[in-house]
């Protein structure tokens, strides 16, 4: 044993030398004024240098986890859920006594039985909750730029195993740990290798210096450019969706979030800013001001800064800190002033350290694990009351039954059903038809009831609207109207069936049909249907299992053409604009081998076919039905472009379509011979375009489309095709109706009488600006059924609006308005919008198309492929890219 030191991050002092000559720090031990075992190995021990005195890899915060695990095996369990994008292992500590981690399975088994007020009754539960432990998930760097976490990680995980007093013994006593030390291991490993290839002999804390500037991508997206803390809803990344597996498996009672913010600010804790998820409870609400008010004390007693409630609200579910509040835990988020390296000078002069950071993040930690055990009869009390309060709700719910009819789409339909069990919703699927209020379903429905414990999750995920507190909104209009920003955190709108475009159908009365629990299978294998077919294969087209079908099959070389007009075969059969058509005399003798392989990996429906005579529509061999040829694609990436819109759409083409993308650098695209390439597309940027391809780049980009090229820019990048006049359309300014009241001399103008506060605060609002910035909404648009890019599109899809982009509509001799947001009265789908938002944003493009030579451009006014959730509009996208390359025209 020896006496542990305090440690104070802010009186690090540098050795002489250290890895390629950088200065090291050298610190105390860290941890609080307690004795450590030790047997209990550390930092320094394992991995070489001091704890903070280095931003660990990914690679040795496993090392340093898996000695931890070894040296303490009864108290320690070192588990994995998966690997990221880049190989690298997904792992996390669960901690507790010796006799609660003997007993772990069993923990699992009791925590689950409690969690399911259905099989558990009250006797049962209270006799459960006499001895089972309290739980708490701490989950670190989710974002790999926000570099103090992971590294609190190791700290709390070394305390928790190492300090012998009896108070921390006494919460493993009663409570198991579990440690998530990198949610994230691709992007820290990123941020980690470009540091320290940068530093020099002295770390600077000099914000404008390279340590402090990462390039293009920075740090805080994971591979594919996601930012995993928005990605608790879509669950399309390895490093979410198997956490939330783990999570499930648990239900920890507590879940605490931990990141980085500005360099310049302190630390923030729980409560959260409002609004409020109205599905949050007031028991819950409750609890998060427990944790707060003990971590203020924590604080205190350190004398460190602090603040709550302030920002960070509770109402989006897809955050980490928000997600597992919907089945019952105290969820949270912790921020960090981040030095964003070993050093940073804040704008009051004072140097921000990296140890700071680790620091306070391992006591935030340790006070919330102090809360959760001493609160562990109340927590357990109520996660079992709000499981049980869940399944009353739902059971009196006027629409208690959610019935999703495959038939509508498929694809979409299999896939959120799919998405809706990860959540850890129950879904049960009918083994035959049936009829429920007085509408006929085919086998296969999947049917959602909502009298279970995860009523909340099934409500905050599938409303069609969630409001935010109308006092919380009158505040918003009152601080625009004295030039205030608002304080609406993120999107207003995430209702899954909006965005999958599955509406379901409701309904009050059981449906009385057999079924079974549905899976997390996201594709349902398709079939071939008269694989003996003499003639051709022909898929329909409108959902993404045609379109993963299409891909296959242009990457396996197979013949492909699209009708652009629906058509009707002579035995009654009725195909919709765009089906596939593959002939045997097109392809090889191992045609059928290739597609029934192809339809069980894509979902996709093959029908064989053995006449080929159409009694309505185009035939196969008509001038309108096009050859589908294999594109090669091209993305811009690097700035200008958003790191978000270019990771979300090349995640998009490559991940749903299973089709590849070629990444090049906008300086590349300004001088290079892109012939080699049919679709380029510009993803939403944050700057100007034009700033990096110059006069020379754009022409190069218009002598291209000329020859056959397609052109698709995505939200902000659609302002470059306009202002180059790539398509002619302009972008608005505000709507406004006030009137010049100036004369010719600026400094005299009329005379204006105000009769009420309200001509006041039209005098002073400006005119001639931008629209005021929409945080994200659900907007009902209205698709041109007569246009071949609008080939097995629905009439009516949703689309996500975020921004304040509003194009004028294309006039008919130049292109086509191919989707328009609707009228003003029935634009909003979901969320909240500024009223003259809505009022001039109806009726507007959301995607263009105009030809250009040989070649077209193809702009959307939002992007398609925001965090890759918006599945709903993937037909459109695809068509955008597959069907607009086979209607170019380039020499081939």
């Amino acid at each position: 044993m020896k006496p542990a030191k305090v440690f104070r991050a802010a009186s690090l002092a540098l050795c002489c030398s250290g890895l390629f000559g950088l200065a090291q720090a050298s610190t105390a031990d860290l941890g609080l004024d307690v004795t450590y075992d030790t047997a209990t190995p550390t930092v320094e021990k394992v991995l070489g240098y001091d704890l903070a005195s280095r931003i660990s890899s990914p690679e040795a915060i496993v090392t340093y986890l898996t000695a931890l695990a070894e040296a303490h095996p009864d108290r320690v369990k070192l588990l994995d859920y998966g690997t990221s994008w880049e190989g690298r292992p997904l792992v996390y500590l669960a901690i507790s006594s010796a006799d609660n981690m003997a007993n772990f399975d069993e923990f699992q088994t009791q925590i689950q039985q409690l969690a399911d007020p259905r099989v558990t009754n009250t006797s049962g539960a209270e006799s459960i909750m006499q001895s089972l432990p309290a739980s708490i998930w701490l989950s670190y760097g989710v974002h790999g730029n926000e570099i103090s976490s992971p590294e609190a990680a190791l700290l709390t995980a070394y305390h928790l195993l190492a300090a012998t007093d009896e108070k921390t013994q006494g919460y493993l006593d009663n409570t198991v740990v579990f440690i998530d030390p990198l949610q994230n291991p691709d992007g820290r490993g990123r941020f980690v290798n470009r540091y320290y290839q940068n530093a020099g002999m002295v770390h600077s804390a000099d914000r404008i210096s390279v340590e402090h500037n990462e390039p293009w991508p920075n740090g805080r997206t994971n591979h594919y450019l996601f930012d995993m803390n928005r990605d608790w809803l879509a669950l399309t990344q390895p490093e979410i969706k198997g956490q939330v597996a783990e999570l499930l498996k648990y239900y920890p009672l507590a879940f605490v979030d931990l990141h980085e913010m500005s360099g310049d600010s302190s630390y923030y804790f729980t409560p959260e800013a409002e609004p409020y998820n109205p599905y949050i409870t007031e028991s819950q609400r409750e609890g998060l001001n427990w944790i707060g008010k003990n971590n203020g004390a924590w604080f205190d007693r350190e004398g460190f800064d602090y603040f709550t409630r302030e920002i960070f609200d509770a109402f989006y579910p897809g955050y980490g800190a928000s997600w597992p509040a919907y089945h019952g835990a105290l969820s949270m988020t912790y921020e960090m002033a981040s030095s964003r390296g070993h050093e940073f000078r804040t704008k009051d002069g004072d140097i921000l350290t990296y140890g700071d950071g680790v620091y306070r993040h391992f006591i935030a930690s340790v006070a919330t694990v102090e809360t959760v055990s001493n609160r562990r009869e109340a927590l357990l009390n109520n996660f079992w009351e709000y499981r049980k309060s869940a399944i009353d709700e739902g059971r009196q719910h006027d629409e208690r039954y959610l019935i999703f009819n495959p038939e509508k789409d498929a694809a979409a339909t299999q896939k959120l059903a799919a998405l809706m069990t990860d959540h850890g919703i129950d879904v049960q699927r009918a083994e035959e038809s049936f009829k429920t209020c007085g509408t006929d379903y085919p086998q296969g429905t999947f049917i959602v009831d909502k009298a279970q414990p995860a009523y909340r999750m099934i409500g905050t995920l599938l409303d069609q609207q969630i409001d935010m507190a109308p006092h919380f909104i009158a505040e918003q209009e009152r601080r625009r109207g004295n030039n205030l920003p608002d304080q609406i955190y993120d999107v207003t709108a995430w209702s899954l069936p909006l965005m999958f475009n599955v509406a379901p159908d409701t309904c009050g009365r059981t449906p009385r049909v057999a079924t079974v629990a549905a899976d997390n299978q996201r594709i349902k294998p398709g079939q071939v249907i008269n694989a003996d077919a003499e003639v051709a294969f022909l898929v329909p087209w409108g959902d993404m299992n045609a379109g993963r079908f299409l891909t296959a099959a242009l990457r396996h070389d197979l013949v492909v053409k699209s009708s652009d007009l629906p058509f009707t075969l002579e035995n009654g059969s009725k195909y919709p604009a765009g089906s596939l058509i593959l002939t045997r005399s097109d392809n090889g003798a191992d045609l059928v081998n290739k597609i029934t392989a192809i339809a069980n990996e894509s979902g996709a429906t093959v029908t064989g076919v053995d006449s080929s005579w159409v009694v309505d529509g185009p035939n196969f061999g008509s001038e309108n039905v096009v050859r589908m040829h294999a594109p090669n694609i091209a993305i811009a990436w690097d700035e200008p472009a958003s790191v978000l819109s270019a990771g979300n759409t090349r995640f998009v083409i490559e991940r749903q379509f299973n089709y590849p993308v070629t990444a090049i650098r906008p300086n590349q695209l300004a001088r290079a011979d892109l012939s080699h390439y049919q679709v380029l597309i510009l993803p939403g940027s944050y700057r100007d375009y034009q700033q990096s391809f110059g006069e020379s780049g754009t022409s190069n980009l218009k002598e291209w489309i000329a020859d056959g090229g397609v052109l698709i820019t995505l939200g902000r990048a659609t302002r470059y095709a306009v202002e180059q006049n790539f398509i002619n359309s302009k972008r608005e300014l505000a709507a406004s109706d006030k009137e010049d009241v100036n004369g010719h001399d600026d400094s005299v103008t009329k005379g204006q009488l105000f009769e009420t506060a309200a001509e006041l605060q039209h005098a002073v609002d400006p005119a001639d600006v931008d629209p005021y910035w929409v945080s994200g909404v659900l907007a009902n648009t209205n698709v041109d059924q007569e246009h071949w890019l609008s080939a097995g599109v629905k009439p009516e899809v949703v689309s996500l609006v975020v921004g304040n982009d509003i194009y004028t509509p294309l006039t008919i001799d130049n292109g086509r308005n191919i989707a328009t947001f609707a009228g003003p009265d029935d634009v909003l789908a979901s969320g909240f919008i500024w009223d003259e938002t809505r009022t001039q944003i109806a009726f507007k493009p959301l995607v263009m198309w105009q030809p250009k030579g040989k070649g077209m451009v193809i702009s959307y006014t939002q992007e398609p492929t925001y965090r890759a959730y918006l599945d709903g509009l993937n037909v459109l996208f695809m068509n955008s890219i597959f069907r607009a390359a086979a209607h170019a025209t380039p020499l081939r």
